[in-house]
Parts: C-alpha cells; structure tokens; sequence
C-alpha cells in the first residue's frame, strides 16, 4: 500500500496517510486514504481540487453528505473486500 504525505493548506504541519484506492468520477480524482493498515480503519475520502498543478496535486476532505455517501459507494465495488460504513 501506498503511503503519501499530505502538507496542511495553512502550512502547520503534514499528515501520511495510506492510499487505498483512486477513482475518477465526473472529471474529479477521488482517494480513498487511511492513517492505518490494520483491519476496521478509520479512513477519508479525499478530491482534488480544482485548478490543481499535475506537479502539486491539492486534496480536500469531501464533506457533503450526498457526495460522500456516492463516492464511497463506489470505492466499496471497486475493493469488493471493503465496507465504508458512515
């Protein structure tokens, strides 16, 4: 599993994370990422940002319920093993 390192948009620090599955739905990139490779995870479901440089990609924490909620639907067919409960 891919680990990556997310800087904060502020500057205050980073954070790594374990990259689980990519997507592309509708033009946007979607992550599926995990701050642990043990069973029953917490994890986050992360889109790129508009207007982001292929060398500086820029990720934000979906947060709409609807959106969420889709995407994580779809990331669960990709795995077949994994379940996102909410």
């Amino acid at each position: 599993m891919e680990k990556v390192r997310f800087n904060s948009a502020d500057g205050s620090g980073a954070d790594e994370f374990f990259v689980l599955e990519e997507t592309r739905i509708g033009g946007s990139t979607y992550l599926l990422v995990t701050d642990s490779e043990e069973d029953d995870a917490e994890c986050l479901i992360l889109k790129e940002s508009e207007g982001s440089a292929a060398d500086d990609r820029v990720f934000e924490i979906v947060e709409d319920e609807t959106e969420l909620v889709a995407v994580s639907k779809v990331f669960e067919e990709l795995l077949e093993d994994v379940n996102i409960e909410m």
